[in-house]
């Protein structure tokens, strides 16, 4: 942690001035206008209850909602007042915007959608054209949590790194800027910001080598305002600033070779109008494992850190490591949260986060100081974070130098992008948890691959172990839930457990509601002060983006984009596919009273195993095995076992077609289907080792399920 003392000074006037809403937003929207959302109104939000104007609900991003039409008496006469076809088939993880009626939200590929938000009619649709193979760089899904509003505008962080400004009437564009270099294997997911007439933007791709940071333009005309990066860059070259000089001081050898050494602001920002500080979470190295990406070690700042800084200018003001020299992809990216809390007999303004290393964390948002950090769930690659230094007190092997390590959490997290509530009637935090161990070991040797996921972690090590047995011991260890977080007594209050792990955000309501998405397709309200479930509707899909509520003409509405995908999705087909549901990707919207029904959905997902037979030798699969791990794993499925989010490679007929496997892989045939050209990353007898490894593991998929049916 570090705040120089003219930082310090800084903030103490700050806090003597009036707030923004009262004396120094800027001039309000004009009436009538559409999206017209500005400093006034969002500062102000609790006083609108039946608007959902930003990310968050507010610039706290709480996601509580004063409205309490719809209450614990009255919640089972929830019924569907309508929904809406997204017509896309990857994850839905958008958090809707309704402004004066209207609905805003997005879908996969970056499409923008305009709604009636009382009735669901459609008034535009805007699809920005992402190239389809760009889902390459991609390392969870191609999907988007949604779009900001101000002033007659919406904006709109594409896949492929462009921010959009659409016209809030009509959905023409306004203007685009490309904010990374579209040459380096940069995407966006995350929901834009507005803060004082700059609109916010980060970027993903850490492992797949780039350089992360964070940046503002200005709304008029998308001008660059300023960028913060988040890793230092050649010291040869010069630092853009005294933050950069000082985080080079953590990092050993050359990290900037490697990519760019990652730490991409991917998801999570918050914003105090009184203190006028940004807050921002930072992720994951290039590679994960430190002892490659910064041999001899460090803390590698800014990596793994929530940041905070001057909206106006980017100027750096404190940040706090939450997992210094992180070598696990444990991110600081998860969902921040701002709150007021009685702490030993003080108010204390606070910044609260549950980021992916199993901690919760809560600080001092005026300074970064540590005021608490304990496990929200059960971890061995610490005992507990040192309150002298803030630093966490590691296990002896943890970072798998010498042997490999079963680690809890897996590099999915205790807790992902899914996002929190806190509820300001029972003062908990509500955090969806994942809760399941990954295997992490060094690399016999490490060779940087630009354009794919470079972790630094033994692939074979961190797959599934072969007999059938073992994996289904390791289905148990599987586990997700809904936790209820006491903040001030840093205790679990209750818990819910669900059928798996990734499972949606939730909201919280004054009306002592509790609302989340599962993933096993319901969407359920819960008793915000005992977890009891009062209602459920069934989504005819898996569910892992937040619900929001708002209210038109009087009327109090819940809605949820539904729809299965993801990292989790994509990855662990092996532990979902039996049980998982088809992407069905709408926007679901209730009411008390409606008894809307949606339409019968066919799903048939088992795959048609017809391999050719098994001719490569051990050396050949076991090298096909590495290479599949770690080029193709993330879309296609660990261990070739796909989510069926995208086609299961087990059954492809181009396993009977070496020449048409080497089109496909390495030249790019079905590049605008989304699978890219990888000829860059993979030699010939490379992509032949994976189609020979991928024939070993569909005969084997038939085994195993002919086993399963005698």
């Amino acid at each position: 942690m570090s705040r120089p003392a003219a930082a310090v000074f800084g903030l103490l006037v700050l806090t003597l001035l009036p707030s923004l809403s009262a004396c120094n937003a800027p001039g309000a929207a004009p009436p009538g206008l559409a999206a017209a959302v500005d400093e006034r109104r969002l500062v102000a939000a609790d006083a609108e209850p039946g608007q959902w104007m930003s990310h968050g609900r507010s610039y706290a991003e709480q996601r509580y909602s004063p409205l309490d039409d719809i209450d614990t008496g009255n919640v089972r006469e929830l019924g569907l007042a309508w929904s809406f076809d997204l017509q896309t088939e990857r994850g839905i993880e958008a958090t809707s915007l309704v402004v004066d009626g209207v609905m805003y939200t997005t879908s996969a590929w970056s499409i923008v959608h305009a709604l009636d938000a009382k009735t669901g009619a459609p008034l535009w649709r805007y699809d920005p054209q992402v190239p389809r193979a760009k889902a390459k760089h991609t390392c969870c899904d191609v999907v988007n949590r949604g779009v900001a509003v101000w002033r007659g505008q919406v904006f709109l962080g594409a896949l492929d790194g462009r921010l959009i400004a659409l016209d809030a009437k009509t959905g023409a564009l306004n203007w685009e800027v490309a904010t990374v270099d579209p040459a380096l294997p940069y995407t966006i997911t995350g929901a834009p910001r507005v803060v004082k007439d700059k609109v916010l933007i980060g970027n993903g791709g850490a492992e797949f080598g780039v350089r992360g940071f964070i940046s503002a333009y200005n709304v008029d005309d998308g001008t660059l305002a300023w960028r913060f990066y988040t890793v230092p860059g050649d010291p040869a070259l010069g630092f853009e600033n005294d933050a950069m000089k000082r985080a080079a001081q953590t990092w050993n050898g050359n990290w900037w070779e490697l990519g760019g050494g990652g730490g991409t602001v991917w998801d999570s920002m918050a914003y105090d109008p009184q203190l006028d500080l940004l807050y921002f979470g930072v992720g994951n190295g290039t590679p994960w494992n430190r002892e490659i990406r910064s041999p001899g070690g460090g803390d590698n700042l800014f990596l793994s850190s929530i940041v905070a800084v001057r909206p106006d200018s980017g100027e750096y003001v404190w940040h706090y490591q939450t997992t210094p020299g992180e070598s696990w992809d444990y991110t600081a990216t998860q969902h921040i949260i701002l709150a007021d809390l009685d702490i030993d007999g003080r108010q204390r303004q606070v910044l609260m986060q549950a980021p992916k290393n199993g901690f919760f964390y809560v600080l001092d948002r005026a300074t970064g100081e540590l005021l608490s950090a304990e496990n929200y769930i059960d971890i061995n690659w610490a005992t507990h974070v040192d309150m002298a230094s803030g630093r966490p007190v590691e296990v002896p092997g943890a970072r798998y130098r010498e042997t490999p390590y079963l680690t809890y959490p897996s590099y999915l997290g205790g807790h992902n992008w899914h996002s929190m509530s806190y509820s300001r009637d029972t003062g908990l935090v509500y955090i969806p948890v994942l809760d399941f161990p990954a295997n992490y070991g060094q690399p016999e040797q490490f060779r940087y691959n630009p354009g794919v996921a470079n972790t630094g972690a033994d692939g074979i090590a961190g797959s599934l172990p072969d007999a059938q047995a073992e994996r289904d011991a390791m289905r148990a260890l599987i586990k997700g839930r809904l936790l209820a977080w006491d903040p001030v007594q840093q205790r679990e209050a209750w818990r819910v457990e669900h059928s798996g792990p990734w499972n949606g955000g939730v909201l919280s309501t004054a009306g002592k509601l509790l609302f989340q998405g599962t993933a096993d397709g319901r969407f359920v309200a819960y008793r915000t002060d005992d977890g009891s479930a009062l209602w459920s509707f069934p989504t005819q899909t898996g569910v892992v983006a937040a619900p929001i509520t708002y209210s038109v003409d009087g009327e109090q509405y819940v809605s949820i984009n539904v729809g299965w995908g993801g990292a989790f999705a994509l990855v662990f087909g092996e532990f979902v596919q039996s049980d998982s549901l088809p992407n069905v990707s709408r926007v679901l919207t209730f009411k008390l009273g409606a008894t809307g029904e949606l339409p019968p959905v066919e799903w048939q997902p088992s795959v048609v195993f017809n391999p050719p037979p098994q001719q490569a030798d051990a050396t050949t699969l076991r090298r096909g095995y590495a290479l599949y791990q770690d080029v193709c794993m993330g879309c296609h499925g660990l261990n070739a076992v796909s989510g069926l989010l995208i086609p299961d490679l087990r059954g492809s007929a181009y396993l009977w077609d070496e020449q048409g496997w080497q089109e496909v892989v390495r030249g790019g045939k079905l590049a605008a289907r989304g699978m890219a050209a990888f000829g860059d990353n993979l030699g010939t007898d490379e992509a032949e080792a994976i189609r020979q490894y991928v024939i070993q593991q569909a005969h084997r998929g038939r085994e195993v399920r002919r086993a399963a049916s005698e």
